[in-house]
């Protein structure tokens, strides 16, 4: 097992906690679960309802990806956290389904809280793995 790497992405939200946005072993890259704050602007208030927080979460965890040089096509896993499971499970699947291809869906549980930080409605995290290198044909 090679040593992990812990990624700090320039540009992506600040963290609410002490921990770093990604971290990575073996070509596994996991992602810590973004809220939905504002990259540029941590205190800005949360936006409003659960469908403009998802968005607003899926565009971070993009940040994220494209800052150790990935993107949702290398998600393998996702965990969602809602804080008003029966409410919002509906309309936040409707957004977050939006951002991936038909057919191309990565694994993933979706849990009931009891809060998050921030008092936000969702919370995301993922796992991704970069694609394995091609290995020269021996002769």
């Amino acid at each position: 097992m090679s040593e992990a790497l812990f990624h700090m992405v320039q540009g992506a939200p600040t963290p609410v906690a002490p921990f770093s946005h990604a971290t990575e072993v073996d070509g596994w890259v996991f992602l810590t679960g973004q809220m939905p704050t504002h990259p540029d602007d941590d205190a800005a208030p949360l936006p409003e309802g659960v469908e403009a927080q998802t968005r607003r979460v899926m565009d971070n965890l993009i940040l994220v990806l494209r800052g150790v040089g990935l993107g949702l096509a290398n998600v393998v896993s996702v965990r969602v956290f809602l804080t008003r499971f029966q409410q919002d499970y509906g309309p936040m699947n409707a957004v977050y389904s939006a951002y991936f291809p038909p057919g191309r869906l990565p694994a993933r549980t979706c849990v009931g809280v009891t809060g998050l930080a921030r008092d936000a409605l969702v919370e995301i995290d993922m796992i991704a793995r970069r694609p394995r290198q091609e290995t020269a044909v021996r002769g």
